[in-house]
């Protein structure tokens, strides 16, 4: 790459960033500004006048817009997301998450501290109460770690209750998870979830649309579960009471095309009546993980790995060399285990252990005491 490209690409980074740091400037405003102009640099040089030209713009945001380059400080937000380890993406990014940009409202820069992954096209949300029951809390745990060893990504928002239970739950599994953040990285919110914030960016992302050192307010938390739900497949539900964030969630879902689950719960508890109001709209009832990877299957694409063989469930990009090697030898018919160790050539006692890890994924599915099958992920 050239160093004009190099050069091209920095200022047009510089401008989005600034550009999203303009208080009055929302999702919406921001995409109708770049229609506008057709760049985040030009909006930026555009006078006063020209830019109340733009529906919803009105003489406070053209004034700070154009004034933004000399009131904003953008190296320093720069300079404290290199110390931070935070990525800044914009919807340019190789590694902007796909599925966000099927929203109405997609943010136009998004701070990241970790890796986003191409596993990660397969995300699903668990959210509910932040004054969850024991029950809710156990199983949201379950599911996010039953889910997790399916290949699936936990995606929450790291807020008290269920939220931080699902990202447990992915973690103690050793499966991906992403937290998205309503305020800044470097201003975790709740500030006791700091340490669990630092666990998800090892093994996952932790995610925001707002500069470093944001402090939240009101109307943060609304705009952060668009994100939530716009980088997932679907979203479960597991406690809420009637009045809840986590149903506004559920509506974001359903607005942005994305399916909706709901764990039931006892028909006494306040904390049950929101998943229940749910299910009676039409929401999917979750038992278990099962139900919810039959759901999502038809959403799944196979598609080749390096080597050139084929993937069928997500799960399979997290296996080791062993692993793969013996999947590959199970067919989706039935597949002896004789079979198995004599393609292989690996011997029987291993073959028989990495068999039980991946049924537990998913993966294979025994027919009788001496032969197994591959499972498909798509229906």
């Amino acid at each position: 790459m050239s160093q004009r490209t190099d050069a091209t690409l920095a200022e047009s980074m510089r401008a989005s960033l600034c550009l999203s740091m303009v208080s009055g400037v929302g999702p919406l405003t921001r995409t109708a500004l770049l229609e506008h102009f057709g760049s985040a640099s030009a909006v930026l040089r555009a006078a006063p006048s020209e830019l109340r030209q733009v529906p919803g713009v009105g003489q406070k945001v053209a004034n700070a817009i154009a004034s933004a380059q000399t009131d904003i400080d953008v190296t320093a937000e720069l300079e404290t997301c290199r110390t931070h380890g935070i990525q800044i993406l914009d919807e340019q990014s190789a590694d902007y998450p796909k599925l966000l940009h099927e929203i109405h409202d997609p943010p136009g820069i998004l701070f990241v501290q970790g890796e986003l992954t191409t596993a990660d096209k397969l995300s699903v949300a668990i959210v509910g109460t932040r004054h969850a029951s024991r029950y809710g809390l156990e199983q949201a745990e379950r599911l996010a770690a039953n889910l997790s060893r399916a290949g699936i990504t936990i995606v929450s928002g790291l807020a008290r209750g269920i939220d931080a239970a699902a990202h447990r739950g992915a973690l103690e599994a050793n499966g991906r998870t992403i937290a998205v953040l309503a305020s800044g990285l470097c201003n975790v919110y709740p500030p006791e979830h700091q340490k669990l914030a630092e666990d998800v960016s090892r093994q996952g992302a932790v995610i925001s649309e707002n500069p470093s050192f944001f402090k939240p307010h009101q109307s943060s938390f609304p705009r952060r579960n668009r994100i939530i739900t716009g980088i997932s497949v679907g979203v479960i539900v597991v406690e809420a009471p009637n009045r809840s964030g986590a149903l506004l969630t559920a509506n974001h879902a359903m607005e942005q095309g994305r399916d909706v689950f709901a764990v039931p719960g006892r028909v006494d508890s306040r904390m049950s009546h929101g998943c229940h109001k749910l299910i009676r709209e039409g929401a999917k009832l979750v038992e278990n993980a099962d139900d919810v990877l039959e759901e999502l299957g038809p959403l799944f694409e196979a598609a080749p790995k390096a080597d050139g063989t084929q993937i069928l469930h997500p799960a399979e990009l997290q296996l080791n060399e062993q692993e793969s090697q013996i999947l590959n030898s199970i067919q989706l018919e039935p597949t002896s285990i004789d079979q198995v160790v004599m393609e292989t050539g690996i011997p029987v006692h291993r073959v028989l252990s990495t068999i039980s890890v991946l049924e537990m994924r998913r993966l294979v599915k025994r027919i009788s005491g001496n032969s197994v099958a591959r499972v498909s992920f798509r229906t």
